[in-house]
């Protein structure tokens, strides 16, 4: 074993694998404990949920180092109806279309209007989460974000909206962690809409660092005298209700605070021109001992602000996934008869190779997000954490999202793009925005990298790495006897798992049925993810304590095992398309050339001519006969047109 470790004055005692590993491999003693603390609290909200759906347990995580891969575990679900959910829905979309048609949507700011969000109000748009005793409709997950997927097909920022409010807002750590006398006082109004909320949790200097927290409230009497700043707040103007993380006594912790309908000396909004959410309030909170009781102090069995902060995270990501598969719908939805009109050399463009390959590929990139949201909802809908899976989801709804609008969407429509009124010109940063939203996106795939290999390290590396600290060994040797003595308990546990991996028979659950050329996709997904575990164990033990350090190899890894599951949730979603109607060939066609696409980049293996035949022949069905699932989408009048 070839590492170099530092010997540094903090203390041995590390508090978890990620922490160690940071100390020992030369990172500085602030920056080791300000992963050790995230790290605990990343290990409370573990403690939230039974044993059976923690992380150690999920389908993720059983692919990769189980002899055994769950393939059950990785067909998405199905979306089960409900008469409540459906009319909260239908009544919602309903207002939409209506203010969008008389032209009322939004104010003369440009903000989605009071009159609108007051309407979806009383449709129960914001109580869809929210438990029916409270005023809501109880809506699972999987429910859930099948509405947000359909009203963002024609207004994303309110399906945006009703994410914020739900997921990642008020509503999310008041129904986990509030008492009941919380949960009387603040759900009804916030499902009623009458309390719009956010979660006020970043800062100036706190983004990824969560640890960076500067805002403090301090107690006296019967209130929380709350000082600090916070920054990039959506739904942060007057009149709402956000859930504030800030420090009490130096430790993490969550009021939910009713802002005022007045500014005054104790609270101000910081407001400033951003491009992304222009349609929402989006702004900056200044607090100067502004007054809190303290019975809105929420307080979990167990962790602090950071557990509670955590907790709501992946039901936003699975959101952001189901509202890009939205957006994508209407970008395709606005592609085509714009292909159709626009004319070059005699041909309208839709009947060449370059744009059907595009519109083909937008349709495998919607079809791979509708996958991956059932997927994950569905997985939170029975008890999982899905930490992993729902960072999947989230990386590749939004990173789809930006190759859509760019690539296919802006590429197409060529100049007019850049016109005032056009789609892609007016949304562009919130089409690129959710690459950041809920985790930037390779920060997140390193996140994901570290829940994969964590339980791996704590069980085989980290007593390794104590016996050489404790020793004071900063390169150990193995040809020097001392050293293979010192490490001989250790490295046998670690050599045991390894044989028993190496000689044991890898299997699977059997496939469902699936459409031609599907179950061969599976199949390579489930052995790019079987043999991972052997690979990715091989570079922890390489790179040993250091691979904290070394983000490029982490994110690569990453990245590749995303791929894979990608692909797996992809094929195993057309389980459900075995009809011979136009729609469900083109549902499969539209799975077969992702997942063909995604092997290419893994393998490294140019398109062949049979991929671009593939893709293209899906965008040629597309354009002569149109897709069902893009049929609810209201495309805009095509600007500038040359013809009339």
């Amino acid at each position: 074993m070839s590492t170099d470790i530092k010997k540094t004055n903090v203390d041995k005692e590390a508090t978890s694998f990620a922490e160690m590993a940071l100390t020992l491999g030369g990172a500085s003693a602030d920056e080791a404990k300000r992963t050790g603390v995230l790290d605990t609290a990343d290990d409370q909200v573990e403690g939230f949920f039974a044993p059976q759906y923690q992380t150690r347990l999920s389908p993720v995580h059983r692919a990769v180092w189980d002899s055994h891969l769950p393939t059950e575990l990785f067909v998405p679900a199905s979306a089960e109806a409900s008469n409540a959910v459906e009319k909260v829905t239908h009544d919602s979309l309903d207002v939409v279309l209506r203010h969008q048609k008389a032209n009322s949507l939004y104010d003369d700011r440009g903000k989605v209007s009071e009159s609108v969000l007051a309407e979806l109000g009383a449709a129960g748009y914001f109580g869809l989460l929210v438990d029916p005793k409270y005023g809501g409709s109880g809506a699972t997950m999987t429910q859930f974000a099948k509405m947000i997927t359909r009203m963002a097909m024609i207004e994303p920022t309110i399906a945006g909206l009703a994410s914020v409010h739900g997921c990642i807002g008020a509503v999310d750590p008041v129904r986990s962690f509030g008492t009941d006398e919380q949960k009387q006082r603040f759900l009804p109004s916030l499902a009623s809409g009458q309390r719009l909320s956010g979660f006020a949790l970043t800062e100036p200097g706190a983004g990824s660092d969560l640890t960076a927290l500067r805002t403090v409230a301090v107690r006296e009497g019967d209130y929380y005298y709350v000082t600090g700043e916070k920054l990039f707040i959506t739904n942060a103007t007057n009149g709402r209700t956000v859930g504030l993380v800030c420090k009490i006594k130096d430790k993490p912790s969550v009021l939910v605070i009713d802002l005022p309908e007045q500014e005054d000396e104790t609270f101000q909004i910081r407001r400033y021109g951003i491009y992304a959410l222009r349609r929402a309030h989006n702004n900056g909170l200044i607090f100067r001992n502004f007054r809190v009781p303290v019975e809105n102090l929420l307080t979990p069995a167990m962790g602090d602000g950071l557990t509670i902060a955590y907790h709501g995270l992946n039901l936003g990501r699975v959101a952001l996934c189901a509202n890009a598969a939205g957006t994508m719908r209407a970008m395709l939805a606005e592609m085509l008869p714009w292909a159709a009109m626009r004319v070059t050399y005699g041909q309208p463009i839709d009947r060449r190779e370059l744009v059907r390959r595009r519109i083909g590929h937008l349709a495998g990139a919607i079809v791979s997000a509708d996958a991956l949201t059932a997927w994950c909802s569905g997985l939170l809908d029975q008890g999982y954490r899905g930490e992993m899976e729902c960072i999947v989801a989230k990386i590749y709804g939004s990173e789809a999202q930006k190759e859509a609008a760019i690539e296919w969407f802006m590429k197409t429509h060529g100049g007019r793009s850049f016109l005032h009124g056009h789609t892609f010109g007016d949304n562009v940063h919130d089409f690129l925005a959710p690459c950041i939203y809920e985790g930037e996106g390779e920060m997140l795939g390193m996140a994901f990298f570290k829940s994969l290999v964590k339980h791996h390290g704590k069980e085989y590396f980290e007593s390794i790495g104590k016996t050489l600290h404790e020793r004071g060994v900063r390169k150990p040797n193995l040809a020097n006897p001392s050293h293979v003595w010192m490490l001989r308990r250790p490295m046998m546990n670690y050599a045991r798992w390894y044989l028993g991996r190496k000689f044991a028979r890898s299997s699977a659950t059997a496939l469902p049925p699936l459409p031609d050329g599907m179950a061969n996709h599976a199949k390579y997904a489930m052995k790019v993810l079987s043999r991972s575990g052997m690979a990715i164990s091989a570079v922890m033990r390489q790179h040993q304590l250091k691979l904290a350090d070394r983000q490029c190899r982490m994110s690569a890894l990453s990245s590749q095992l995303q791929d894979a599951i990608v692909i797996l949730v992809t094929a195993l979603h057309t389980t459900s398309f075995q009809s011979s109607s136009m729609d469900d060939q083109i549902l499969v066609a539209a799975s077969d050339a992702l997942c063909r696409r995604l092997r290419s980049r893994l393998t490294g293996r140019s398109p062949s001519d049979a991929d671009f035949r593939q893709v293209t022949d899906l965008g040629k069905m597309i354009a002569e006969h149109g897709w069902k699932e893009i049929e609810f989408a209201k495309p805009n009048e095509i600007m500038m047109r040359y013809n009339d």
